[in-house]
């Protein structure tokens, strides 16, 4: 992308958002005097606040998944402590009701950032750590654990266990080890590999993903095999390598779905299923039996505890197989907005307690203004004002309206006027995330 491009790409952005603002600003206000209203009317019940309040600590402060746990746990009687890195340190959700205490930490990647957060844990009186994690943080916080579990709980994956099912090689062996369904997946460390790989006999074609997170890449769903010149120059052109393996795994057509589970000791104890796309921003929960007892079966073969998120294909015969786990929490959780039990979930061991999933009564979530921008550039308009109408926004709560207003027009300008000055392209804007989605970001 040229410079001039990207100049012009992001001050339209800068553009339609200050045409967004004064509505954005009035929705916000309005919000705002109706819950002081609500507030000072005496309390009629409610969400029941928890026997043992406790200081619970959560990372990606930027992410929308982690407003949402910020809110079940304040929801829930517990005092929160919400941090990030200080690239992000203009996060909306710091001006959360939700959220007592607001901390900067370095990035994931810097040697200091264990430290850091022990630190913090040890200032505010943490008693358990929820990271939040970015694919680039989640072994951060693994490798970080240990540490971290002198001072406080930590609902996180062991590093050992989370480096095997981040592994998208290693996760297909682990399940295929426990009986469960996976696309034929073979590891790719030459770009060689894949030209002398044998697709005779093949019912399916193959893709090609980068193991390591890959933001360009990931939405590349290019079939093999084709013609060989071609096929050549496509496989060459990307960055396999001894130290970036890739896998080549069979492509199943079918109906994708991804997962979020909470689980302990190999217990499920919060779970979310919907179905997916390559750019995730709507949420509503659908209940598969098969996809919920694969997801059953594996977290109690492997014993885990914390958060992993699954994707899943089903074919046209209702075939489930698993294509990828992501040892991290998931967007789905959004959709968890008005359950009073999810704090306990995560901080109650509690083996006799139902599974919490979305309520009968839950709306799916979306983001107002990636509908908006929908909306005006793309077909199927009344798909869009049919998300509009019957779902809800995952950020805008109307007794914690300020994140809406703070993200949209404080945090995602700044970061767009960080990239002007910087001359870094970036792809897209994620209000989902709270980010710019960039080529080799985070």
């Amino acid at each position: 992308m040229s410079r001039a491009t990207h100049t012009a790409r992001t001050l339209g952005v800068l553009a339609l958002l200050g045409v967004a603002l004064p509505v954005n600003a009035a929705v916000v206000t309005t919000a705002l005097v109706g819950s002081r209203l609500r507030r000072a009317r005496p309390a009629t019940g409610g969400r029941s606040s928890s026997s043992r309040p406790r200081t619970v600590m959560v990372s990606g402060g930027k992410m929308t998944k982690a407003l949402a746990l910020c809110r079940a746990f304040h929801a829930a009687g517990h005092r929160v402590v919400l941090v990030e890195s200080a690239r992000y340190r203009l996060t909306g959700h710091r001006t959360s009701r939700a959220v007592d205490a607001f901390h900067t930490v370095p990035d994931a990647g810097s040697p200091d950032y264990a430290d850091a957060l022990e630190a913090i844990a040890r200032a505010e009186g943490v008693d358990v750590y929820v990271p939040v994690c970015s694919p680039a943080s989640s072994i951060a916080d693994a490798r970080a654990k240990k540490q971290l579990e002198q001072v406080c709980e930590v609902v996180h994956l062991d590093a050992d266990r989370l480096e095997q099912v981040d592994d998208k090689h290693r996760f297909a062996r682990a399940a295929e080890a426990a009986g469960l369904r996976v696309p034929d997946t073979h590891l790719v460390t030459d770009p060689q590999q894949v030209l002398d790989h044998d697709f005779t006999g093949a019912t399916r074609p193959y893709i090609l993903k980068s193991i390591a997170y890959d933001p360009v890449h990931r939405l590349d769903l290019t079939r093999l095999p084709f013609e060989r010149a071609g096929m050549e120059r496509f496989v060459r052109s990307l960055p396999i390598s001894e130290t970036n393996p890739w896998i080549l795994q069979e492509f199943v057509e079918g109906t994708e779905y991804c997962t979020h589970s909470t689980v302990r000791d190999g217990r499920l104890t919060v779970y979310c299923c919907c179905e997916s796309s390559a750019f995730q921003v709507n949420y509503a929960h659908v209940e598969h039996p098969g996809i919920r007892a694969w997801v059953e079966t594996f977290v109690g073969e492997a014993g885990l505890t914390g958060q992993v998120s699954l994707d899943f294909i089903v074919d046209e015969h209702d075939e489930v197989f698993a294509i990828e786990c992501n040892p991290r929490t998931h967007s789905a959780i959004t959709m968890l907005y008005d359950h009073p039990g999810v704090a306990a979930a995560y901080l109650d061991d509690d083996a006799d307690a139902e599974v919490v999933v979305p309520t009968a009564t839950s709306r799916p979530t979306y983001w107002t203004y990636h509908e908006v921008w929908r909306l005006l550039v793309e077909r199927g308009r009344r798909e869009r004002l049919r998300t509009l109408r019957e779902g809800t926004d995952a950020i805008l709560d109307r007794d914690d309206p300020l994140p809406f207003l703070v993200e949209h027009h404080v945090q995602v300008p700044w970061l767009l006027l960080r990239s002007l000055v910087e001359g870094r392209p970036w792809l897209r804007v994620d209000f989902n995330i709270g980010k710019l989605v960039e080529a080799g970001g985070d």
